[in-house]
């Protein structure tokens, strides 16, 4: 009797501890279960992390746009990108699910799935280059307006653009000593003159470095028609008896067409071949024929009144491509130079010397502005410690100028000298 009530007590005690034990596994594996779906990730960061719970996001892939397209990662960049959102999708189960929203905070490192995604849910994070637009540059600027253009401008206006009215609407220009309008394309550096009214960057050329100056920032010179003895050479392209004709390029124009034949042409789709460049011929006085005296609407405009104008007088004095849409389209290549309005816009005034404003290099070019023809010939408007002007078969520094079309984007810069827009 005493051995049958010693083992029933074993059987009791062995019961007791096997439901403990039961209780305790079943209280771990419930504990790691819901871990499992509690538990939170992290995504690394430069600096800082991303948090996720596994229940609502278990799996997250990051591409990294580059040259050679999308490179996976396992790093959110910190700042630079964006995440491009029409691109990055979630897939649940396999199946990509289009009802799915993602955005990404560069500022607060936040990463937002909308509506919340369920287990088997897996995200794919496509982050571009943070690009810059026209629209961006203007964005960025206190807009100004001036009306004085008598007197020359030599104030540092960094930070500053300036609004006018052209044939195709608003106009945005930079004047003064500014430093914040430099750009790099085409393996050369540039200036931006204007944002033109149709929404395009007219450029004028610096060198290939922002740090050269005097003749490191023109292509050489030449002079603008190699005759001076009748008004059709203060054409861009001229014609015998026609003021406004356009048969036979100027000296100039084969000057500026052969240098965008061995520089330019690779990067064709980056320049717009519609805005075009004004030669305004129309006469103030006089024909503009033959050998007649006649001064021209830019004398006028610059000499006597002191109110530049972005407007071109005549369309036949657009020049642009042939594929252009307004214009004469004369033009072999979409390039052409500085007008003397744009350099009186810029600070500089026609007949008193300008050394500190952007435009200035310490050198002499040309713009493709007539000024007049008399005895003495054929005379264009050039630009350099301001405004002055010359008979068209003295050689001067060549300044080509273009258009970047409306829609480019710079992969980085502010501007400066020494962080330019860098054209992507």
């Amino acid at each position: 009797m005493k051995f049958e009530v010693l083992k029933k007590s074993h059987l009791k005690r062995n019961i007791i501890i096997g439901v403990v034990v039961i209780l305790i596994v079943s209280a771990v594996i419930l504990t790691f279960t819901r871990a499992k779906y509690r538990t939170t990730q992290s995504i690394p960061l430069a600096n800082g992390t991303i948090n996720y719970s596994l229940a609502d996001l278990n799996a997250v892939a990051i591409y990294i746009n580059s040259d050679d397209g999308y490179t996976k990662t396992n790093t959110i960049p910190e700042s630079g990108y964006v995440l491009n959102e029409e691109e990055s999708y979630c897939t649940i189960d396999g199946n990509r699910d289009d009802n799915i929203s993602l955005s990404y905070d560069v500022a607060t490192k936040s990463l937002s799935v909308s509506p919340m995604t369920t287990k088997g849910t897996k995200c794919y994070l496509y982050f571009d280059e943070k690009r810059i637009t026209i629209q961006d540059i203007i964005a960025s600027k206190t807009i100004a307006t001036r009306d004085n253009f008598s007197t020359t401008l030599t104030t540092d206006t960094t930070g500053t653009i300036y609004q006018a009215e052209d044939d195709d609407g608003t106009t945005y220009y930079f004047a003064g000593n500014v430093t914040d309008n430099w750009v790099r394309f085409g393996g050369f550096y540039w200036r931006i003159i204007r944002i033109n009214g149709d929404g395009t960057l007219r450029l004028i050329y610096s060198g290939i470095s922002a740090i050269v100056t005097g003749t490191g920032t023109q292509i050489g010179t030449s002079a603008f028609n190699s005759s001076d003895n009748n008004n059709i050479y203060v054409g861009f392209k001229y014609e015998s008896e026609n003021t406004h004709g356009t048969t036979t390029n100027s000296t100039i124009l084969r000057s500026l067409n052969a240098w965008y034949s061995s520089n330019l042409t690779s990067y064709a789709d980056k320049i717009d071949t519609n805005t075009g460049f004004c030669n305004d011929r129309t006469p103030s006085s006089g024909t503009g024929t033959g050998t007649t005296k006649t001064f021209y609407a830019a004398y006028n405009r610059l000499d006597t009144n002191k109110k530049p104008s972005f407007k071109c007088t005549n369309s036949s004095d657009l020049f642009t491509i042939r594929s252009s849409n307004k214009g004469n389209k004369a033009l072999q290549y979409p390039i052409g130079l500085i007008t003397a309005d744009e350099v009186a816009y810029a600070g500089g005034v026609n007949g008193r010397s300008n050394t500190s404003y952007y435009l200035y290099t310490g050198q002499t070019y040309w713009t493709m502005s007539p000024r007049s023809f008399d005895n003495s010939g054929a005379y264009m408007f050039h630009a350099g410690s301001g405004i002055s002007d010359t008979t068209v078969n003295s050689a001067y520094g060549v300044r080509p100028v273009i258009n970047l079309k409306a829609d480019t984007q710079f992969s980085s810069g502010d501007g400066t000298s020494s962080n330019p827009y860098v054209v992507s």
